[in-house]
């Protein structure tokens, strides 16, 4: 199953995709108008809606199948909120974050470390976070291998934590068997064909598949 959730942030830096490809939508509070607007089926609403009007509140509330009101002063923000609702609901979805890296740096930075929150780390392999430039995956210990996405120029290795025995393999610039002491991004690596290996003992990464802003 194909979950698309839809934060609040601009469609401008939204990836393009094609709705009909997503089983079921989450609007994550203007997210939530953003899916209505374009008449697509609103299947969860979730947050404390604070940056809608009245009016436009009043249209979520008509058009979500579900709508979970959230307080404007709790403790989790409204992303991390409708993401713990949707692993609840479907444990085994494939799950898009579309909206949730432009904007706010603070919000940016609450979105990307979703994963290392426990009640979350069992299915970090099915989060994906996109916009128009990026493709962030998560990653724990283990082999992998890393298919090129299609429109994506760069290839980065994000060690959130401190990684043991990082190895890249058949990209432009490999590693082996390095220890990484600190969180560091290997920036501007690339595809050297259809596919990229990796693999590390500790830790955990993030794999981000960028391109310029054209």
């Amino acid at each position: 199953m194909n979950i698309l959730l839809v934060a609040g942030g601009s469609p401008d830096e939204w990836p393009q995709f094609d709705a009909e490809t997503f089983d079921y939508l989450v609007g994550i509070d203007r997210g939530s108008l953003y899916i209505v607007k374009r008449g697509w089926v609103l299947d969860l609403a979730v947050g404390d809606f604070d940056s809608l009007t009245c009016e436009e509140q009043q249209l979520i509330q008509k058009e979500a199948k579900e709508l979970v009101q959230a307080k404007a002063e709790k403790d989790d923000t409204d992303t991390q909120l409708a993401l713990a609702l949707t692993v609840e609901k479907f444990p085994k979805a494939c799950i898009t974050i579309i909206g949730a890296t432009g904007g706010r740096l603070d919000h940016f930075l609450a979105n990307l470390w979703l994963p290392f929150e426990p009640r979350f780390q069992k299915f970090i392999r099915q989060i994906n976070i996109k916009d128009y430039q990026n493709s962030i995956v998560y990653y724990l210990p283990g082999e992998y291998v890393v298919k090129k996405e299609a429109r994506m120029d760069y290839l980065a290795y994000c060690c959130l934590t401190p990684v043991k025995n990082l190895t890249l393999t058949e990209s432009k610039y490999t590693l082996d068997h390095v220890d990484v002491a600190i969180p560091t991004s290997y920036a501007s690596n690339e595809f050297v064909g259809d596919t990229a290996g990796f693999s590390f003992d500790t830790g955990m990464i993030a794999v981000i598949q960028s391109r310029d802003n054209k």
